[in-house]
C-alpha cells in the first residue's frame, strides 16, 4: 500500500501543525498530509502552572482532529523508516508514503527509561514531573502535601523541552511554601546537570538574585544519574567525572533526559547526534534539498520552546513554497527563541534571546525584571496565541 502527497510533514504536534497553516494560508492548493499517531494535542508550557496548583491539566488538552488544518491530510501513524534518496517514508502500520517535499517537525524523545527507577515511581512516592500529562497533577500534589523535609528539582545534562522549565517549578514550589508558612521547615534544592543556571548573562544575573531571595540551595554539576524511591534517595553524578553524591529526598521533581526520536536518529536525515541536520538560517536539510526541519527534532542551536518554533514555522513555509516555485529562498531565522521564567504566583523573568545569546526583547522595559503582567502573558495571554492564532498560522 502506497500514497503520494507534494508535501509532508512528519509531527502533528505545535511546528507541525503551525506550519501546515502556514503553507495553506499562503498557498491553499499545496496538497499536504501530516503523519501524526496522537489524537490528543496538549499545550505544553502551561504545564508548568498546572504542576504548581494553578490551571487543572484538562485545559491544556485539545483533540488533534479539531486542530489539523482545513484540506489538510491527516495520516494517523508512527513513521518507522526514511528513504530520502526515494523521497519516500514508510509507517508502523506498513504504509509507504512518496513525498515532494518533507518537513520534520517530530518533537523530542523523553528518555523516561535512562534514569534507573524513574519510570517505575514517577507520580507517586514523592517522585512527580511536569513533563507527561499523566504525571503533571502528581508534581501539585507532592508540592501542597509536603510539609517538611527536602525537596529537590533536576535538570539534566541533555538538551530539553523548554530549557527554563526546570528551574520555573522549583520558584513555584518555594513559594507555595513560604506562603503556607512552611518554608522554614522544607530544603528547597536546584540540581542541574549545567554549570550555571541560565545561558543569557543578563537573565542568569536576575535569576540568581532570585535565589538568592528565595534561599535555594544550588547544585550545579549535578546530573541526576538513579532514584531509589524505596529509600527516598537521588544519585547524582558530578560535573561529568565519575564521582557521584547521594541525597534524600522527601520529595523530587525529575526532569528526564531528553533526545531526538529514534526513528529520526536512526535514519539518513540525522546529524552524528541523532538530530535532523538543517541550516540554521533557512531550516533546509544540508543534504537532501527537498527536506526541511524546525522545533525540538532539529539540531537548531537554540533552546527548544514553542516561542522559537512560532519564529521558525513561517520561514519554512515561505522558503519551502519558493523551493516549488523555483525561485531562491530568501527567508532566515536569527535563532530567536523565548523562556517566560516563573520565579513565583505572579511573577516572571520574559528572556527573549537570539543565536549569539543575546537579548531580543520585544516589550520596552527591562525584561530581566519580575513583573505580574509577564506572568498574566504566559498564564493568560498566550495560551490564546496558541490556540486561536499560532495554529491557525495567524500569529
Amino acid at each position: 500500500m502506497s500514497d503520494k502527497y507534494q508535501v509532508v510533514i512528519v509531527g502533528g504536534g505545535t511546528a507541525g501543525i503551525t506550519t501546515a497553516a502556514h503553507i495553506k494560508n499562503i498557498n491553499p492548493s499545496i496538497e499536504i498530509a501530516i503523519v501524526e499517531p496522537s489524537e490528543k494535542h496538549y499545550y505544553q508550557p502551561l504545564w508548568t502552572l498546572v504542576g504548581g496548583g494553578v490551571f487543572d491539566r484538562t485545559e491544556t488538552e485539545r483533540n488533534e482532529a479539531d486542530l489539523i488544518p482545513a484540506g489538510v491530510t491527516w495520516v494517523k501513524d508512527y513513521v518507522s523508516t526514511f528513504a530520502p534518496e526515494k523521497n519516500e517514508l514508510t509507517t508502523k502500520g506498513g504504509t509507504t508514503i512518496g513525498y515532494d517535499y518533507l518537513v520534520v517537525a517530530a518533537g523530542i524523545q523523553i528518555n523516561w527509561g535512562a534514569i534507573p527507577g524513574l519510570k517505575e515511581s514517577v507520580g507517586k512516592n514523592g517522585v512527580c514531573s511536569n513533563y507527561s500529562y499523566d504525571t503533571v497533577a502528581s508534581t501539585w500534589e507532592n508540592i501542597r502535601n509536603l510539609k517538611g523535609g527536602t525537596a529537590i528539582f533536576t535538570q539534566p545534562n541533555t538538551p530539553i523541552k523548554c530549557g527554563g522549565a526546570p528551574q520555573k517549578i522549583c520558584y513555584i514550589a518555594e513559594d507555595h511554601f513560604r506562603k503556607s508558612g512552611l518554608r522554614d521547615k522544607i530544603d528547597v534544592v536546584f540540581a542541574s546537570a549545567k554549570g550555571g543556571i541560565f545561558p543569557v548573562a543578563k537573565y542568569a544575573a536576575a535569576l540568581n538574585g532570585v535565589i538568592e531571595r528565595k534561599g535555594i540551595t544550588t547544585k550545579f554539576e549535578h546530573d541526576l544519574l538513579e532514584l531509589r524511591p524505596d529509600k527516598k534517595e537521588a544519585v547524582f553524578q558530578l560535573g561529568g567525572t565519575e564521582d557521584t553524591v547521594t541525597m534524600a529526598y522527601d520529595m523530587i521533581h525529575v526532569t528526564p533526559p531528553m533526545s531526538a526520536p529514534d526513528f529520526l536518529a536512526n535514519s539518513p536525515l540525522a546529524s552524528s547526534e541523532g538530530w535532523v541536520e538543517v541550516d540554521k538560517l533557512n531550516l533546509n536539510h544540508t543534504r537532501f534539498d527537498n527536506v526541511f526541519a524546525l522545533g525540538d527534532c532539529s539540531n537548531i542551536p537554540t533552546s527548544k520552546t514553542g516561542a522559537a518554533i512560532r519564529k521558525q514555522a513561517p520561514i519554512v513555509a515561505k522558503n519551502l513554497l519558493s523551493k516549488i516555485a523555483g525561485e531562491p529562498m530568501k527567508e532566515e531565522y536569527d535563532g530567536y527563541t523565548s523562556c517566560p521564567l516563573v520565579t513565583g504566583y505572579g511573577s516572571l523573568i520574559l528572556a527573549e534571546f537570539d543565536y549569539d545569546k543575546q537579548p531580543m526583547e520585544t516589550f520596552p522595559f527591562d525584561q530581566s525584571q519580575e513583573r505580574y503582567s509577564m506572568y498574566a502573558l504566559k498564564a493568560y495571554g498566550l495560551p490564546r496565541l496558541y490556540w486561536h492564532g499560532m495554529l491557525q498560522g495567524r500569529a
